[in-house]
């Protein structure tokens, strides 16, 4: 595992070493030595997995109150995966990354507390695993509208998104409750 981008202040990518031969592959997946060496002092609590079909857009989520870094990777499938800076004394406030991550790349993102995320299946399937530095607490959830156009993220849409109830009635940037 090496850091390759830091693509805004704190978030970085990492590019997994992947040992393969004819009986497949090993990957290191995690090693907390190489996010220190990157500065990345997080203590994960607990461990997520989704699996979404193509043109699942999940997002653009993050807690209030109980904020939470993620590092993220996919098992199976690509996904383009978004951030969006909701730190309102960062000097990238309202500005967002995107990536695309997938099982034959094997990057792994690290996005810090006060970032809102999310992200769109553009495989058949993804399977999308993410550990988190603090609990999931309902009652802190909060999205913003994937679409909004203050925020002009280009999600590379080749259909229409599938969303959640929810992630459609997101409020926009401007007037989503932020930390």
């Amino acid at each position: 595992m090496s850091v390759a981008i830091e693509l805004l202040p704190d978030i970085k990518v990492f590019e997994l070493k992947v040992y393969g031969d004819q009986r497949g592959f090993f990957v290191e997946s995690y090693n907390k030595r190489m996010l220190a060496d990157a500065g990345i002092d997080a203590e994960f609590v607990q461990d997520n997995h989704s699996r979404s079909v193509r043109h699942v857009l999940r997002g653009l989520h993050y807690q209030v109150r109980r904020p939470q870094g993620k590092l993220v990777r996919v098992m199976t499938g690509e996904v383009l995966d978004v951030a969006v800076d909701i730190r309102r004394e960062s000097p990238t406030f309202g500005r967002s990354v995107s990536m695309i991550l997938s099982a034959e790349n094997t990057r792994v993102l690290w996005i810090p507390p006060g970032f809102a995320h999310g992200f769109v299946v553009r495989s058949e399937y993804a399977d999308f695993v993410y550990k988190t530095t603090d609990y999931y607490f309902p009652e802190y959830e909060r999205s913003i509208l994937w679409n909004d156009p203050d925020l002009a993220i280009d999600w590379q849409l080749t259909g229409e998104p599938v969303l959640s109830p929810k992630d459609a009635k997101a409020p926009r940037f401007a007037d989503a409750e932020l930390a």
